[in-house]
């Protein structure tokens, strides 16, 4: 429901109103009323609530409670009398996604979360993005199917390992990380994700040999097809041809050959930080194995190898998933702080995290895609924010004029980089982290902002930064009308919403 309901309030819904909480849907002229929902440019939410819930109808005779079926109903109807498009699919995938939200909760209850705080930051978002209409939605499938891989309810289990022939295999970069598993009989072993591998039908009668199962035990992360190693401190990232989100999570051939360039160019993106500004570190996605299935060119059975983190994260330090931060899990860093230290946990937080990746643009022409998922912080024994960790090169975009040079380069619109970065920075990251501050905190609403708006104006007198912080919106990314259209997914379709960074200036 608070999915559903921060889509549709987000993309769809218009303010009706003097008072919070009531909305209007433009397209078929419906007043809804929604508890905990956010006034109209950011203040502070009916009741101190983070997010909408109790949806009601306005009828004749007064407002009448909405279940999630019939939310969705007008949902539906809204999208098809703004778009003129139908859509058969979005409404099974949105129940769904209840489905196994609720399955989830029930295995979790019965199972045994990890002690290292580290994996159970990974494995603590059962609610999942809270912008996308279908966030924990598995392809459709029952449990059977998935329950066991997901991370949700604390899974962990051997990874299938396959005997590819040399004139199969399909390698780039530096794939060393994955020798351990060893050689047999001259085939090169390559690790296959379980689920994977039943997706493909148990890949018996071809070419590839099965090779058993590692010994050592993987632990699937918040991306479920990205697993962790702890014993060979090494994450692997697979193909899924399951939809996750947005998109099919299969690692596509135009990515995968883009991998060099873009380890590259990050590389050198934080090598001329300024002195006083603190590095991060980068979780670099060195290479990738596969072996051809047909004429695929070797995507269905990719793997990435991905530093782990003991290389990278400085001794002493807990690396721990920021959007885990933002939903909440036991160890969470936030919990207990005053509000006096949960101010300094924000300060510090933001001094790691935000610098880094302005100059990465400013300076190199490099977004990262910085949501919640694809960074890591690492904290020392008080919990305080001490190195930011940066993952996921398959989302990184290269300015075009930048890297003109580059071929086979993600190169984009200058327009465009900086607008995915004000994206995934600022609506898809800050706004969480800085909500759940603020849900502990609430006198802190607007000082959180304020320094915030400090650590981006010190990044200097460009132009971009300064029209970010006189703008009224900034964007955010329309899931719910993305999926209505069935759009690619890594299309970006947004919509303005209130600037926090204007919004609380003093």
């Amino acid at each position: 429901m608070t999915a559903l309901l921060n889509c549709l309030l987000r993309e769809l819904a218009r303010p009706a109103g003097p008072g919070p909480g009531t909305y209007e849907l433009p397209a078929t002229g419906r007043i809804l009323r929604v508890g905990g929902a956010l006034r109209v440019g950011g203040t502070p939410p009916v009741g101190g609530a983070r997010h909408p819930g109790a949806p009601a109808l306005r009828t004749p005779g007064g407002w009448r409670a909405l279940s999630l079926g019939e939310l969705l109903t007008l949902v539906c109807a809204e999208l098809r009398a703004g778009t003129g498009v139908g859509n058969d699919t979005l409404p099974a995938e949105i129940l769904h996604s209840r489905d196994v939200t609720a399955a989830l909760l029930a295995a979790r209850r019965a199972a045994t979360p990890p002690a290292d705080p580290y994996l159970r930051s990974e494995q603590a978002l059962v609610a999942g993005h809270r912008y996308h209409p279908a966030p924990k939605a598995r392809g459709g499938s029952g449990p059977r199917a998935w329950l066991r891989y997901s991370p949700e309810a604390h899974a962990r289990f051997a990874l299938p390992l396959l005997g590819v022939p040399a004139e199969d295999l399909v390698e780039q970069g530096d794939t060393t990380g994955l020798d351990h598993f060893g050689f047999a009989d001259g085939l090169v072993a390559l690790p296959a994700h379980p689920w994977q591998v039943e997706l493909l039908g148990g890949l018996r009668g071809g070419r590839l040999r099965h090779l058993g199962v590692t010994a050592a035990v993987a632990v699937p992360t918040a991306s479920i097809r990205t697993v962790y190693l702890p014993e060979q401190d090494l994450f692997c990232k697979f193909s899924l041809d399951v939809r996750i989100t947005n998109d099919v999570r299969r690692l596509w051939l135009r990515d995968l050959r883009r991998l060099p360039v873009v380890a590259d160019a990050l590389d050198l993106a934080f090598d001329d930080l300024p002195g006083h500004l603190p590095r991060p570190a980068v979780l670099r996605d060195r290479g990738y194995r596969s072996a051809r299935l047909g004429s695929d060119g070797g995507e269905a059975l990719a793997v990435i190898v991905r530093d782990g983190l003991r290389e990278h994260v400085r001794p002493g330090l807990t690396a721990l998933l920021a959007a885990a931060i933002a939903e909440g899990f036991p160890g969470n860093p936030l919990d207990g702080l005053g509000e006096e230290q949960a101010l300094a946990w924000w300060c510090r937080y933001l001094d790691h995290v935000v610098p880094p990746l302005l100059h990465a643009y400013l300076r190199h022409g490099v977004v990262l895609e910085c949501h919640l998922q694809n960074v890591l912080i690492a904290v020392d024994g008080q919990g305080m924010p001490a190195q930011a960790v940066f993952r996921d090169h398959e989302g990184v975009k290269l300015v075009a004029d930048r890297h003109a040079a580059l071929t086979d380069a993600p190169l984009v619109k200058r327009s465009y980089a900086w607008e995915r970065l004000v994206y995934c920075l600022v609506t898809n990251h800050l706004q969480e982290i800085a909500g759940a501050v603020a849900a502990r905190h609430p006198r802190l609403r607007a000082e959180v902002w304020a320094r915030a708006r400090a650590v981006f104006a010190a990044a200097g007198d460009h132009r971009e930064v300064r029209e970010l912080l006189s703008a009224p919106y900034v964007p955010a990314k329309a899931n719910l009308t993305l999926r209505w259209l069935d759009a690619d997914g890594g299309d970006m379709r947004c919509v303005p919403v209130p600037n926090p960074l204007r919004l609380f200036t003093p």
